[in-house]
């Protein structure tokens, strides 16, 4: 009855190359004293690499696993953001559609009565402004204030004998928002010092 083969057989060394000894034959040197097995001898040294390298894998895997996750939380963070982004703008749009229906109605309506299209501009401007204000964004345009670089931009300086030295005397553009959010600052004329 032939003997069934472990597998396949390995292949052949190189010329020229020793082989390595065999686990079956002895080794040659001096025979080493025959010491009592201790508390190891049970489990063997390679029971304890196998249990080392089987941590080992198991730490990689784990490494790999939290790497793959913080990958994966980084991709869906950009994407909510990107979304927010998107909602975000779009809420602000849809806030400004009452104000260019406005405009297009005061504009329908100019041909038929000029001296209305005033007042309807006006009404219009007032609620664009409402609409910046509910957004966070304030109308900035007052006069006789102290100068505030934080909250003015100054486009003239003027000598006004009424106004004390580094006063807005005018607002020439409105400034939107306060100093920590602020769309625009004001531009404004400024009374010189003396």
């Amino acid at each position: 009855m032939p003997i069934p083969s472990r597998g396949p057989e390995p292949d052949p060394p190189p010329e020229g190359a020793v082989e390595p000894p065999r686990g079956d034959l002895a080794q040659p040197g001096p025979q080493a004293e025959q010491a009592e097995p201790g508390p190891d001898a049970a489990t063997g040294t390679a029971t304890t690499d196998d249990e080392h390298a089987a941590a080992l894998r198991e730490a990689e895997d784990r490494w790999r696993r939290a790497l793959a996750d913080l990958d994966n939380l980084r991709k869906r963070h950009a994407r909510e953001l990107k979304g927010q982004a998107a909602a975000e703008r779009a809420r602000t749009a849809a806030a400004f559609l009452p104000v260019i229906d406005n405009l297009e109605l005061a504009l329908s309506h100019a041909a038929a009565d000029p001296g209305a299209i005033v007042e309807g501009v006006r009404a219009v401007r007032d609620q664009a402004v409402n609409v910046l204000e509910r957004l966070g964004y304030p109308r900035q345009a007052e006069s006789g204030v102290p100068f505030d670089p934080a909250r003015h931009e100054v486009v003239g300086v003027v000598q006004e004998p009424d106004a004390d030295p580094n006063t807005v005397v005018q607002v020439l553009r409105p400034g939107y928002g306060e100093a920590e959010r602020q769309l625009r600052p004001a531009a404004v004329t400024v009374a010189k010092r003396e």
